[in-house]
């Protein structure tokens, strides 16, 4: 399902924004212990941000163009307040005091974060086998790799 096919759901009400997190943190928790393509989960932010947006859209507000609708960040992307690692060990504490460009843009427009999604080191591979956190697999074939190195974001779409 495509963004503008969610955001006629979100704007028809024939979905809510936080069902449709919570529906994507369930295929997460169901999926990933197999295919490991998220490092960090937002849930608790997600949930509440979900649910803020539903508010606003309920009230009749004027929303942007991706409200409510759930995303993933790649790791190597700043994101204030929430781990980024670049899927290495050197940076595996460290929170950003501070939002990338793009993350501060995909949120303003209403996007969801629900996490962060594995990758190769530093982003300095193909097949993302060489995160400090273990190898993501590919959802299809899970005795193949995903490609990389946003193998963790390319296996979070294939597997829904």
């Amino acid at each position: 399902m495509t963004f503008a096919d969610l955001r006629q759901k979100l704007n028809n009400g024939e979905v809510s924004s936080k069902e449709l997190v919570q529906e994507k943190i369930s295929r997460i928790n169901q999926l990933d212990p197999t295919l490991n393509s998220f490092l960090t989960l937002n849930t608790e932010k997600a949930l509440k941000n979900a649910d803020r947006i539903d508010q606003l859209r309920a009230s009749g507000e004027n929303l942007p163009p991706l409200a409510g609708i759930p995303l993933a960040i790649k790791d190597n992307l700043c994101t204030k307040g929430i781990k980024t690692t670049c899927a290495s060990k050197i940076l595996e504490n460290f929170v950003p005091p501070y939002e990338s460009t793009v993350t501060e843009r995909l949120l303003q427009s209403g996007a969801v974060m629900i996490g962060k999604t594995n990758m190769d080191e530093f982003a300095m591979g193909s097949s993302t086998e060489t995160s400090a956190y273990g190898q993501t697999l590919n959802p299809w074939n899970i005795s193949k790799v995903p490609g990389g190195s946003s193998g963790g974001s390319a296996a979070s779409v294939a597997a829904g």
